[in-house]
């Protein structure tokens, strides 16, 4: 199956049967990246959770009390 990098524009081949391939197909909204560009916002991601200044801002669940 060939792919599309949506960073860099880089055209590769990934095997047919494999999970990634199974995901891709089966959900258009995800991305493939290449490894360089993978490894280089993972990288990226590290440093600035690192420096503190990083939050993720996940919804809080609500309890729900029924009785």
């Amino acid at each position: 199956m060939k792919v599309k990098c949506v960073l860099c524009d880089v055209i590769e081949d990934i095997e047919d049967y494999s999970l990634q391939a199974k995901r891709l197909r089966n959900r258009k909204i995800n991305m493939y990246l290449c490894e360089e560009c993978y490894s280089r916002i993972d990288s990226n991601t590290k440093k600035r959770h690192a420096t503190g200044d990083f939050q993720l801002y996940r919804e809080r669940k609500k309890k729900k009390d029924l009785i």
